[in-house]
């Protein structure tokens, strides 16, 4: 398929800035009404896409199981179409506060510093990206904080943003990466800062930025589509009896770089580190032998386990990366059924959910979705493709 087949006109307002909250209203002693804001991550809009049949779900249902207009489905109702017996696997990697802000020495010009990950633990080698890029050279001294404690000199040009950084703080490496992180904010993608008010992470975002199941340290950027899933729906999960599947896929930067070819085969995706244990594989493939539905969630993770999965369409114990790039036509291999959010145009992830989904049937979906207000991006709204 062509780059271009994957326009479509996502209007500013649509790209969600923060995560999905809700007004609570109380009554205080007094009698005044006061009303606050509160984070509820699993009740965003959900929309579900039916593939086999091209049936497109966004409203409850009355008792006679017709559409009640303007009553939008909500994302705790992606648990009403599944069953005991059936899995979830979701990716357990963990974020890390990975954006950085500082001074270049002796001009005190300012400079961001996005981590990517540790190169040497004992010589405290980070590979970066910098902004301004054309700024930052080889032997430049950056500092981070108040005190000039935490200091980095730039050993290496790696790419026209991307640097080696070598930091100059002489102490235990658990203590230094816990005064690194200290000084830094959760890495929320360009599009969310760049369109804020004050151009930052808010002190919440490290938790709202952060799946309630995450684990093994290691992404810079959350695996969106597990946002949403709150403790409380992890245990109506548990009640129901769906099973939770956890592999872990480090998510990079890759699926956020722009693709500056039409013809997509051409297209090379960055590599990211992955790992399926023996216990995931054991719980995936027990549930699809017996004939139950297995679902991803997220783009991360149909991207590993199409990579772990074998030839038998059975889920393989894997332990290194992948650059798979996944778009339209593409026959699956594992997974029967898939929740992912709604993204911008263009992007690698919007091409593997049409891959899962089909493509005329994913551009009608987002299509709605842009007529009736939903909301796009790591804080939108979601998406469940069922093989019906």
């Amino acid at each position: 398929m062509k780059l271009s087949q994957f326009k479509f006109k996502l209007p500013q307002e649509l790209v969600a800035l923060y995560p999905h909250s809700v007004v609570r209203e109380f009554t205080s002693s007094d009698g005044t009404k006061n009303t606050f804001r509160v984070t509820r991550r699993d009740e965003c809009r959900l929309m579900v896409l039916h593939k086999v049949s091209q049936r497109i779900e966004m409203f409850r249902k009355d008792d006679k199981g017709n559409a009640i207009e303007g009553e939008y489905l909500n994302f705790r109702n992606v648990l009403d179409y599944f069953e005991d017996g059936d899995t979830f696997i979701f990716n357990d990697t963990k974020v890390f506060p990975a954006r950085l802000y500082g001074t270049k020495e002796k001009t005190d010009a300012k400079i961001e510093v996005f981590l990517l990950r540790e190169l040497n633990e004992e010589m405290r080698l980070w590979d970066v990206l910098v902004e301004p890029a054309r700024k930052i050279r080889i032997g430049n001294k950056l500092f981070f904080d108040d005190s000039g404690t935490m200091v980095a000199e730039v050993i290496d040009n790696t790419t026209s943003r991307g640097r080696t950084l070598r930091f100059l703080y002489d102490c235990p490496h658990d203590e230094f990466k816990r005064e690194l992180f200290a000084l830094g904010e959760a890495p929320l993608p360009r599009y969310v800062i760049d369109n804020r008010e004050n151009h930052h992470a808010t002190a919440d975002d490290m938790d709202d930025f952060q799946c309630v199941f995450a684990r093994h340290e290691g992404a810079v950027t959350a695996p969106a589509t597990g946002l949403h899933f709150s403790r409380e729906m992890m245990k109506m999960m548990e009640i129901i009896g769906i099973h939770p599947a956890f592999i872990t896929l480090h998510c990079g930067l890759g699926n956020f770089h722009d693709i500056e070819v039409e013809d997509l085969t051409k297209h090379k995706m960055d590599s990211e580190q992955m790992f399926v244990n023996a216990e995931a594989c054991k719980v995936v493939n027990t549930a699809k032998e017996s004939g139950h539905h297995v679902c991803a969630v997220g783009a991360s993770v149909v991207k590993a386990t199409e990579t772990a999965v074998g030839t038998d369409g059975l889920l393989k114990e894997y332990e290194g990366w992948t650059n798979k790039f996944i778009f339209p036509p593409y026959e699956f291999g594992l997974a029967d059924s898939m929740i992912c959010n709604f993204y911008h145009p263009y992007s690698t992830l919007l091409m593997e959910t049409a891959a899962f989904g089909g493509y005329d049937s994913v551009m009608e979906a987002y299509n709605l979705a842009v007529k009736n207000g939903y909301k796009f991006g790591c804080y939108g709204d979601a998406l469940l493709i069922l093989n019906d």
